[in-house]
Protein backbone atom coordinates (compact mmCIF):
# COMPACT_ATOMS: atom_id res chain seq x y z
CA UNK A 1 0.00 0.00 0.00
CA UNK A 2 1.45 3.37 -1.20
CA UNK A 3 1.62 5.68 1.43
CA UNK A 4 0.44 9.16 1.35
CA UNK A 5 2.47 12.47 2.31
CA UNK A 6 1.24 15.37 4.78
CA UNK A 7 -0.25 17.20 1.73
CA UNK A 8 -2.80 14.85 0.38
CA UNK A 9 -4.70 14.27 4.15
CA UNK A 10 -8.00 15.50 4.58
CA UNK A 11 -8.10 18.77 7.49
CA UNK A 12 -9.17 17.05 10.48
CA UNK A 13 -6.77 13.94 9.42
CA UNK A 14 -3.95 16.34 9.40
CA UNK A 15 -5.09 17.83 12.84
CA UNK A 16 -4.69 14.19 14.08
CA UNK A 17 -1.64 13.66 12.68
CA UNK A 18 -0.27 16.98 14.10
CA UNK A 19 -1.32 16.55 17.32
CA UNK A 20 0.07 12.75 17.38
CA UNK A 21 3.33 14.01 16.23
CA UNK A 22 3.35 16.98 18.88
CA UNK A 23 2.74 14.35 21.82
CA UNK A 24 4.61 11.74 20.45
CA UNK A 25 7.73 14.18 20.14
CA UNK A 26 7.22 15.44 23.78
CA UNK A 27 7.55 11.85 24.82
CA UNK A 28 10.13 10.89 22.92
CA UNK A 29 12.23 13.95 23.06
CA UNK A 30 12.73 14.09 26.89
CA UNK A 31 15.36 12.23 27.61
CA UNK A 32 17.48 13.75 24.18
CA UNK A 33 16.71 17.66 25.90
CA UNK A 34 17.84 15.84 29.02
CA UNK A 35 20.42 15.87 27.30
CA UNK A 36 21.02 18.60 25.44
CA UNK A 37 19.71 21.11 27.91
CA UNK A 38 20.98 20.13 30.79
CA UNK A 39 19.95 21.30 34.64
CA UNK A 40 22.82 24.10 35.82
CA UNK A 41 21.58 25.23 38.66
CA UNK A 42 24.75 23.73 40.62
CA UNK A 43 23.40 25.02 43.74
CA UNK A 44 23.68 28.84 42.58
CA UNK A 45 21.19 31.52 43.64
CA UNK A 46 18.52 31.87 40.59
CA UNK A 47 19.18 28.58 39.09
CA UNK A 48 18.41 28.02 35.40
CA UNK A 49 18.43 31.56 35.24
CA UNK A 50 22.42 31.79 34.80
CA UNK A 51 21.93 29.29 31.80
CA UNK A 52 21.06 30.57 28.49
CA UNK A 53 20.01 27.69 27.40
CA UNK A 54 17.40 27.33 29.28
CA UNK A 55 15.53 29.67 27.84
CA UNK A 56 12.75 28.48 25.73
CA UNK A 57 13.47 29.77 22.53
CA UNK A 58 16.80 28.08 23.11
CA UNK A 59 15.25 24.66 24.12
CA UNK A 60 12.94 25.44 20.59
CA UNK A 61 16.17 25.33 18.40
CA UNK A 62 17.76 22.18 19.76
CA UNK A 63 14.28 20.36 19.75
CA UNK A 64 14.46 21.29 15.88
CA UNK A 65 17.47 20.60 15.43
CA UNK A 66 17.22 17.25 16.88
CA UNK A 67 14.28 16.58 14.84
CA UNK A 68 16.57 17.88 11.95
CA UNK A 69 18.97 15.30 13.04
CA UNK A 70 16.42 12.14 13.40
CA UNK A 71 15.26 13.15 9.30
CA UNK A 72 19.18 12.97 8.40
CA UNK A 73 18.61 16.90 7.24
CA UNK A 74 21.51 18.93 7.21
CA UNK A 75 21.01 22.57 9.25
CA UNK A 76 20.30 24.79 5.77
CA UNK A 77 21.65 27.68 7.48
CA UNK A 78 24.97 29.54 8.21
CA UNK A 79 26.37 27.25 5.27
CA UNK A 80 29.78 28.88 4.71
CA UNK A 81 30.49 29.89 1.06
CA UNK A 82 34.02 29.43 -0.75
CA UNK A 83 33.33 32.10 -3.47
CA UNK A 84 31.33 35.19 -4.13
CA UNK A 85 27.85 33.67 -4.09
CA UNK A 86 26.50 34.74 -7.27
CA UNK A 87 24.04 32.67 -9.49
CA UNK A 88 26.39 30.01 -9.00
CA UNK A 89 28.28 29.77 -5.77
CA UNK A 90 30.32 27.07 -4.06
CA UNK A 91 30.01 25.51 -0.66
CA UNK A 92 32.21 22.73 0.73
CA UNK A 93 34.00 22.71 -2.66
CA UNK A 94 30.72 21.63 -4.64
CA UNK A 95 29.24 23.67 -7.31
CA UNK A 96 25.49 25.05 -6.81
CA UNK A 97 23.21 27.16 -8.60
CA UNK A 98 22.67 29.74 -6.15
CA UNK A 99 19.32 31.23 -5.18
CA UNK A 100 19.95 32.64 -2.01
CA UNK A 101 21.39 35.79 -2.60
CA UNK A 102 20.31 39.44 -2.32
CA UNK A 103 22.98 40.17 -5.67
CA UNK A 104 19.67 41.04 -7.22
CA UNK A 105 21.51 42.83 -10.19
CA UNK A 106 24.54 41.47 -10.17
CA UNK A 107 27.06 44.48 -8.76
CA UNK A 108 28.31 42.64 -6.24
CA UNK A 109 32.34 41.83 -7.08
CA UNK A 110 32.02 44.50 -10.41
CA UNK A 111 34.92 45.86 -11.00
CA UNK A 112 33.79 49.70 -10.79
CA UNK A 113 33.01 48.54 -7.06
CA UNK A 114 35.30 46.76 -6.17
CA UNK A 115 37.92 49.20 -7.31
CA UNK A 116 36.05 52.12 -5.57
CA UNK A 117 36.16 50.56 -2.06
CA UNK A 118 40.26 49.92 -2.43
CA UNK A 119 40.01 53.35 -3.27
CA UNK A 120 38.72 54.83 -0.43
CA UNK A 121 40.02 52.23 1.94
CA UNK A 122 43.50 53.64 1.00
CA UNK A 123 42.89 57.47 1.53
CA UNK A 124 40.40 57.17 4.39
CA UNK A 125 41.32 53.71 6.16
CA UNK A 126 38.83 51.14 7.55
CA UNK A 127 36.84 53.00 9.54
CA UNK A 128 35.66 56.85 10.19
CA UNK A 129 36.33 56.00 13.96
CA UNK A 130 34.01 58.04 15.10
CA UNK A 131 30.30 58.78 14.95
CA UNK A 132 29.45 61.99 12.25
CA UNK A 133 28.25 64.09 14.25
CA UNK A 134 31.74 64.25 16.85
CA UNK A 135 34.46 63.66 14.00
CA UNK A 136 33.38 60.80 11.93
CA UNK A 137 32.43 62.97 8.45
CA UNK A 138 33.98 62.09 5.48
CA UNK A 139 33.32 63.95 2.01
CA UNK A 140 32.19 60.30 0.34
CA UNK A 141 28.94 60.43 3.11
CA UNK A 142 27.02 63.50 1.67
CA UNK A 143 27.73 62.29 -1.68
CA UNK A 144 26.75 59.13 -1.55
CA UNK A 145 23.47 60.87 0.47
CA UNK A 146 22.88 63.04 -2.33
CA UNK A 147 23.24 60.69 -5.38
CA UNK A 148 20.18 58.51 -3.29
CA UNK A 149 18.47 61.31 -3.16
CA UNK A 150 19.10 62.44 -6.60
CA UNK A 151 18.02 58.76 -7.59
CA UNK A 152 14.71 58.38 -6.03
CA UNK A 153 13.68 62.31 -6.76
CA UNK A 154 13.52 63.02 -3.53
CA UNK A 155 15.38 66.43 -1.26
CA UNK A 156 17.96 64.36 0.96
CA UNK A 157 19.00 61.55 2.42
CA UNK A 158 20.54 60.14 5.82
CA UNK A 159 22.71 56.72 5.01
CA UNK A 160 23.00 54.38 8.73
CA UNK A 161 25.52 51.22 9.23
CA UNK A 162 22.51 48.85 9.77
CA UNK A 163 19.52 48.32 7.40
CA UNK A 164 17.59 47.00 10.42
CA UNK A 165 18.91 49.71 13.03
CA UNK A 166 17.95 52.05 10.12
CA UNK A 167 14.30 51.40 10.78
CA UNK A 168 14.11 50.52 14.57
CA UNK A 169 15.86 53.89 15.11
CA UNK A 170 13.77 56.05 12.66
CA UNK A 171 10.59 54.86 14.11
CA UNK A 172 11.56 54.62 17.84
CA UNK A 173 12.79 58.22 17.34
CA UNK A 174 9.60 59.41 15.17
CA UNK A 175 6.82 58.43 17.67
CA UNK A 176 5.91 57.78 21.05
CA UNK A 177 3.38 56.28 23.43
CA UNK A 178 0.59 58.77 21.74
CA UNK A 179 1.06 57.26 18.32
CA UNK A 180 -0.08 54.51 16.40
CA UNK A 181 1.41 52.58 13.71
CA UNK A 182 -0.33 50.74 11.02
CA UNK A 183 1.52 48.24 9.59
CA UNK A 184 1.04 45.58 6.69
CA UNK A 185 0.38 42.34 8.70
CA UNK A 186 3.59 41.20 6.55
CA UNK A 187 5.80 43.82 7.76
CA UNK A 188 9.53 43.09 8.39
CA UNK A 189 10.84 42.80 11.79
CA UNK A 190 12.87 46.26 11.75
CA UNK A 191 9.56 47.78 12.03
CA UNK A 192 7.73 45.87 14.94
CA UNK A 193 11.12 46.40 16.90
CA UNK A 194 10.85 50.39 15.70
CA UNK A 195 7.34 50.56 17.26
CA UNK A 196 8.17 48.12 20.05
CA UNK A 197 11.05 50.93 21.25
CA UNK A 198 8.64 53.86 20.37
CA UNK A 199 6.43 52.70 22.96
CA UNK A 200 3.80 53.08 20.45
CA UNK A 201 0.14 51.31 19.86
CA UNK A 202 0.80 49.08 16.43
CA UNK A 203 -2.26 47.88 14.67
CA UNK A 204 -1.84 45.40 11.64
CA UNK A 205 -4.20 45.33 8.84
CA UNK A 206 -4.73 42.28 6.09
CA UNK A 207 -1.86 42.20 3.78
CA UNK A 208 -2.21 44.64 1.07
CA UNK A 209 -5.77 45.10 2.31
CA UNK A 210 -6.62 48.73 1.85
CA UNK A 211 -10.17 48.86 2.71
CA UNK A 212 -9.04 46.74 5.91
CA UNK A 213 -6.25 49.78 6.12
CA UNK A 214 -9.15 52.32 5.78
CA UNK A 215 -11.47 50.65 8.26
CA UNK A 216 -8.70 51.03 10.71
CA UNK A 217 -7.87 54.88 10.01
CA UNK A 218 -11.58 55.80 10.40
CA UNK A 219 -11.98 54.07 13.36
CA UNK A 220 -9.04 54.68 15.14
CA UNK A 221 -7.39 57.99 13.46
CA UNK A 222 -8.81 60.32 16.16
CA UNK A 223 -7.55 58.51 18.81
CA UNK A 224 -3.70 58.90 18.49
CA UNK A 225 -1.49 62.10 17.70
CA UNK A 226 0.41 61.29 15.05
CA UNK A 227 -0.07 57.77 12.75
CA UNK A 228 2.15 56.26 10.61
CA UNK A 229 1.19 53.58 8.29
CA UNK A 230 4.18 51.12 7.05
CA UNK A 231 4.08 49.03 4.27
CA UNK A 232 7.27 47.45 2.10
CA UNK A 233 7.59 48.07 -1.89
CA UNK A 234 8.36 44.92 -2.06
CA UNK A 235 7.51 41.77 0.41
CA UNK A 236 10.35 40.01 0.85
CA UNK A 237 9.03 36.55 2.14
CA UNK A 238 5.48 36.83 -1.10
CA UNK A 239 7.51 39.32 -3.39
CA UNK A 240 4.49 41.10 -3.99
CA UNK A 241 3.73 44.99 -3.67
CA UNK A 242 1.32 47.35 -2.39
CA UNK A 243 -0.81 49.89 -4.17
CA UNK A 244 1.08 53.42 -4.07
CA UNK A 245 -2.08 55.30 -5.25
CA UNK A 246 -4.11 54.04 -2.38
CA UNK A 247 -1.60 54.47 0.13
CA UNK A 248 -1.20 57.79 -0.68
CA UNK A 249 -4.65 58.84 -0.98
CA UNK A 250 -5.66 57.27 2.34
CA UNK A 251 -2.42 58.69 4.17
CA UNK A 252 -3.54 62.05 2.97
CA UNK A 253 -7.47 62.21 3.63
CA UNK A 254 -6.07 60.79 7.24
CA UNK A 255 -3.26 63.23 7.74
CA UNK A 256 -1.34 60.54 8.55
CA UNK A 257 2.27 59.84 7.30
CA UNK A 258 3.66 57.03 5.26
CA UNK A 259 7.22 54.86 5.48
CA UNK A 260 7.69 52.77 2.10
CA UNK A 261 10.30 49.76 3.37
CA UNK A 262 12.32 49.57 -0.46
CA UNK A 263 14.98 46.89 0.97
CA UNK A 264 14.44 44.59 -1.64
CA UNK A 265 12.46 46.99 -4.33
CA UNK A 266 15.26 49.27 -4.82
CA UNK A 267 17.02 48.52 -8.04
CA UNK A 268 13.93 45.54 -8.68
CA UNK A 269 10.86 47.58 -9.17
CA UNK A 270 10.44 50.14 -11.67
CA UNK A 271 11.36 50.23 -15.27
CA UNK A 272 14.93 51.70 -13.91
CA UNK A 273 14.97 50.28 -10.40
CA UNK A 274 13.58 53.47 -8.83
CA UNK A 275 10.87 51.63 -6.81
CA UNK A 276 7.20 52.01 -6.50
CA UNK A 277 6.63 55.77 -7.16
CA UNK A 278 8.65 55.05 -10.59
CA UNK A 279 6.70 52.39 -12.02
CA UNK A 280 3.40 53.94 -10.95
CA UNK A 281 4.22 57.57 -11.94
CA UNK A 282 3.87 59.22 -8.36
CA UNK A 283 6.01 61.92 -7.25
CA UNK A 284 8.00 60.53 -4.65
CA UNK A 285 7.84 63.61 -2.63
CA UNK A 286 4.53 62.64 -1.73
CA UNK A 287 5.80 60.09 0.71
CA UNK A 288 7.36 61.00 3.97
CA UNK A 289 9.86 58.17 4.45
CA UNK A 290 11.32 56.20 1.99
CA UNK A 291 13.56 53.54 3.69
CA UNK A 292 16.26 51.23 1.87
CA UNK A 293 19.04 48.76 2.52
CA UNK A 294 22.66 49.01 0.75
CA UNK A 295 23.13 45.67 1.10
CA UNK A 296 20.98 43.89 -1.67
CA UNK A 297 21.00 45.36 -5.05
CA UNK A 298 23.84 47.83 -3.82
CA UNK A 299 26.43 45.06 -2.51
CA UNK A 300 27.78 46.88 0.20
CA UNK A 301 25.73 47.14 3.94
CA UNK A 302 23.96 49.49 5.86
CA UNK A 303 20.37 51.73 5.42
CA UNK A 304 19.27 54.84 4.25
CA UNK A 305 15.94 57.09 5.03
CA UNK A 306 15.35 59.81 1.74
CA UNK A 307 12.70 61.91 2.23
CA UNK A 308 12.44 65.61 3.13
CA UNK A 309 15.24 67.95 4.25
CA UNK A 310 13.65 68.62 7.46
CA UNK A 311 13.29 64.74 8.35
CA UNK A 312 17.19 64.01 7.08
CA UNK A 313 18.30 66.84 9.29
CA UNK A 314 15.57 66.22 12.33
CA UNK A 315 17.54 62.40 12.41
CA UNK A 316 20.90 63.53 12.10
CA UNK A 317 20.71 65.68 14.61
CA UNK A 318 18.94 63.33 17.10
CA UNK A 319 18.16 60.05 16.18
CA UNK A 320 20.35 58.27 18.48
CA UNK A 321 20.74 55.33 16.08
CA UNK A 322 22.39 57.84 14.10
CA UNK A 323 23.56 60.19 16.91
CA UNK A 324 25.52 57.58 18.73
CA UNK A 325 26.79 55.12 16.09
CA UNK A 326 30.12 55.10 13.94
CA UNK A 327 29.31 56.57 10.94
CA UNK A 328 29.30 54.23 7.64
CA UNK A 329 32.76 53.13 7.17
CA UNK A 330 34.76 54.13 3.48
CA UNK A 331 35.02 50.95 1.05
CA UNK A 332 31.20 50.41 2.43
CA UNK A 333 29.97 53.98 1.27
CA UNK A 334 32.34 54.03 -1.90
CA UNK A 335 31.03 50.85 -2.99
CA UNK A 336 27.31 51.61 -2.23
CA UNK A 337 27.91 54.70 -4.45
CA UNK A 338 29.75 52.99 -7.26
CA UNK A 339 27.01 50.20 -7.13
CA UNK A 340 24.31 53.08 -7.31
CA UNK A 341 25.92 54.67 -10.22
CA UNK A 342 26.39 51.59 -12.37
CA UNK A 343 22.71 50.81 -11.77
CA UNK A 344 21.70 54.31 -13.16
CA UNK A 345 24.01 54.03 -16.13
CA UNK A 346 23.12 50.52 -16.68
CA UNK A 347 19.31 50.27 -16.54
CA UNK A 348 19.34 47.03 -19.01
CA UNK A 349 20.35 45.32 -15.36
CA UNK A 350 17.17 45.66 -14.33
CA UNK A 351 15.59 44.88 -17.40
CA UNK A 352 17.05 41.39 -17.30
CA UNK A 353 16.38 40.62 -13.67
CA UNK A 354 12.86 41.65 -14.78
CA UNK A 355 12.95 38.79 -17.65
CA UNK A 356 14.32 36.56 -15.43
CA UNK A 357 11.86 36.96 -12.46
CA UNK A 358 9.21 36.41 -14.78
CA UNK A 359 10.21 33.56 -16.57
CA UNK A 360 10.71 31.47 -13.31
CA UNK A 361 6.90 32.11 -12.46
CA UNK A 362 5.64 31.42 -15.39
CA UNK A 363 7.82 28.50 -15.04
CA UNK A 364 6.78 27.53 -11.43
CA UNK A 365 3.14 27.96 -12.39
CA UNK A 366 3.80 25.68 -15.49
CA UNK A 367 4.84 23.01 -13.23
CA UNK A 368 2.23 23.24 -10.85
CA UNK A 369 4.09 25.02 -7.86
CA UNK A 370 2.09 27.52 -5.26
CA UNK A 371 4.15 31.03 -5.82
CA UNK A 372 1.27 32.50 -3.82
CA UNK A 373 0.81 36.03 -4.66
CA UNK A 374 4.48 36.49 -6.18
CA UNK A 375 4.41 39.22 -9.04
CA UNK A 376 7.64 37.57 -11.03
CA UNK A 377 9.88 40.89 -8.90
CA UNK A 378 13.15 39.04 -7.81
CA UNK A 379 11.53 37.57 -4.83
CA UNK A 380 10.04 33.92 -5.71
CA UNK A 381 8.10 31.62 -2.90
CA UNK A 382 7.24 27.84 -3.72
CA UNK A 383 4.87 27.79 -0.51
CA UNK A 384 4.47 23.74 0.19
CA UNK A 385 2.55 24.48 4.12
CA UNK A 386 4.88 22.38 5.85
CA UNK A 387 7.93 22.75 7.75
CA UNK A 388 9.40 19.92 7.77
CA UNK A 389 8.44 19.30 4.14
CA UNK A 390 9.85 22.91 3.09
CA UNK A 391 13.46 21.76 5.17
CA UNK A 392 13.06 18.19 3.48
CA UNK A 393 12.86 19.65 -0.26
CA UNK A 394 15.53 22.63 0.31
CA UNK A 395 18.08 19.43 1.81
CA UNK A 396 17.21 17.78 -1.29
CA UNK A 397 17.86 20.29 -3.57
CA UNK A 398 20.67 20.92 -2.00
CA UNK A 399 22.11 17.48 -2.91
CA UNK A 400 21.17 17.98 -6.50
CA UNK A 401 23.02 21.34 -6.55
CA UNK A 402 20.75 23.69 -6.05
CA UNK A 403 21.12 26.20 -2.89
CA UNK A 404 17.41 27.86 -1.56
CA UNK A 405 16.35 28.35 1.86
CA UNK A 406 13.56 26.95 3.29
CA UNK A 407 11.16 29.60 5.37
CA UNK A 408 9.33 27.51 8.18
CA UNK A 409 7.06 28.31 11.01
CA UNK A 410 7.52 30.33 13.04
CA UNK A 411 8.71 32.74 10.62
CA UNK A 412 5.80 31.86 8.82
CA UNK A 413 2.68 30.65 9.72
CA UNK A 414 3.07 26.46 9.38
CA UNK A 415 0.54 26.54 6.24
CA UNK A 416 2.43 29.38 4.95
CA UNK A 417 5.87 27.50 4.73
CA UNK A 418 7.80 27.66 1.91
CA UNK A 419 11.22 27.40 -0.11
CA UNK A 420 12.29 31.54 -0.92
CA UNK A 421 14.24 31.88 -4.03
CA UNK A 422 15.87 34.72 -5.18
CA UNK A 423 16.19 35.83 -8.95
CA UNK A 424 18.97 37.67 -9.77
CA UNK A 425 19.67 39.24 -13.34
CA UNK A 426 22.96 36.69 -13.85
CA UNK A 427 20.83 33.97 -13.63
CA UNK A 428 20.59 31.99 -17.02
CA UNK A 429 17.17 30.84 -18.30
CA UNK A 430 18.55 27.33 -17.69
CA UNK A 431 19.21 27.93 -14.20
CA UNK A 432 15.96 29.14 -13.66
CA UNK A 433 14.40 25.87 -15.46
CA UNK A 434 16.74 23.39 -14.21
CA UNK A 435 15.83 25.05 -10.55
CA UNK A 436 11.75 24.25 -11.72
CA UNK A 437 12.02 21.11 -12.65
CA UNK A 438 14.22 19.71 -9.50
CA UNK A 439 11.86 21.72 -7.44
CA UNK A 440 8.79 19.94 -8.49
CA UNK A 441 9.85 16.98 -9.12
CA UNK A 442 11.59 16.30 -5.35
CA UNK A 443 8.66 17.94 -3.77
CA UNK A 444 6.56 15.65 -5.67
CA UNK A 445 8.72 12.27 -4.56
CA UNK A 446 8.57 13.77 -1.16
CA UNK A 447 5.32 13.96 -0.75
CA UNK A 448 4.38 10.56 -2.17
CA UNK A 449 6.87 8.98 0.24
CA UNK A 450 5.20 10.25 2.84
CA UNK A 451 7.67 12.38 4.37
CA UNK A 452 7.67 15.35 7.20
CA UNK A 453 5.26 15.37 10.02
CA UNK A 454 4.28 11.48 9.92
CA UNK A 455 7.86 10.15 9.24
CA UNK A 456 8.69 12.49 12.17
CA UNK A 457 6.32 10.96 14.85
CA UNK A 458 7.43 7.48 13.00
CA UNK A 459 10.68 8.05 14.33
CA UNK A 460 10.25 9.05 17.61
CA UNK A 461 7.96 6.04 18.37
Amino acid sequence: MKKRGIGSLKSAAKDQLLAAARASRQAGLERKLERLVPDNTDGRPGGKSFDFSSLENARQLKIQRAAAEMLQIDVPFFRPHDVRAAAHTRIGNREYINFSSYDYCGLNGDPRVTAAAQEAMERFGTSVSASRVVSGERPFHREFEKNIARFLGVEDAVVMVSGHATNVTTIGHLLGPNDLVLADAFIHNSIVEGVRLAGATRLTFRHNDMDHLAELLSAKRHQFNRVLIAVEGLYSMDGDTPPLDRLVRLKTRHDAWLLVDEAHALGVVGPTGRGLAEREGIDPNAVEIWMGTLSKTLASCGGFIAGSTALVEYLKATAPGFVFSVGIPPSVAAAANAALLALEAEPERVARLVHNGRHFLKAARAAGLDTGTAEGLAVLPVIIGDSIVSALVAHRLAEAGVNVQPIIFPAVPEQAARLRFFVNATHSEDDIDTAVRLTAEILERTRKDGAGLSQLAASLR
